[in-house]
């Protein structure tokens, strides 16, 4: 898994942006974002494509819609069709999202307030969602949130590295902020389970995971069957 430095740090400063500045990312970003991308598309059996410089996609009335502005870069995330495949996109994409803003980078997860895309999809493959990027005009703000005992079976005499997950869990960006995820924890042994009614809620249960492990350390605990 791609290191994130001060990961609780990062995800309480991220929040999603979609107004952006005429800010052309640098080449020394584009290279780390890159390298991180290419690391995390083989961990997670993923073609996920970073495009630079291209406004066509968020020039359309979905996006004007979706109040976006100066979107010019954008993540796509593409892989081979598969029941998990959506779940991996969430995991593997928050972890890119997290890398971008350690680099000072905005970024806002979109389903479908964008045009076409230009990502290379193959025979097989899918374009599950894609991710806007760039250099926003200002850093966003919390939305308000569940708390713990919402979405876990967290109590007093929990693990700290429980209530440390369940806390970087409830940081993860989900659709319309919906939050609809449950953890629980049986020993060491913790079981993540999506909401079952809402949108894109396998994607979400990848992003909450994501969160999840970087906040409660993966050498804590492992995941349910």
């Amino acid at each position: 898994m791609s290191e994130i430095q001060n990961a609780m740090e990062v995800m309480r400063a991220r929040h999603s942006v979609r107004q952006y500045l005429e800010r052309p990312i640098p080449g020394d970003v584009r290279k780390a974002l890159d390298a991180c991308a290419a690391e995390l598309n083989a961990a997670g059996g993923l073609r996920m494509q970073i495009l630079y410089d291209e406004p066509e996609c968020f020039n359309s009335r979905l996006a004007h819609y979706g109040r976006f502005e100066n979107a010019k870069n954008y993540i796509a995330l593409v892989g081979s069709k598969a029941p998990d495949l959506e779940e991996r996109c969430g995991f593997y994409g928050e972890l890119l999202v997290l890398k971008a803003q350690e680099l000072g980078l905005n970024t806002c997860w979109v389903a479908l307030t964008h045009g076409k895309s230009r990502a290379v999809v193959g025979p097989g493959e899918k374009e599950v969602i894609l991710i806007s990027l760039g250099y926003g005009r200002t850093p966003g703000g919390a939305r308000k949130s569940k708390a713990a005992t919402e979405v876990s079976n967290l109590a007093d005499d929990s693990p700290e590295w429980f209530r440390r997950g369940v806390e970087a869990a409830l940081l993860a960006p989900t659709a319309v902020n919906q939050q609809k995820f449950r953890f629980e924890r049986n020993g060491d042994a913790v079981t993540a389970r999506a909401g079952r009614f809402g949108t894109l809620l396998k994607v979400d249960l990848g992003i909450v995971k994501c969160h999840f492990q970087l906040g409660a350390g993966s050498g804590n605990f492992h995941w349910a069957e």
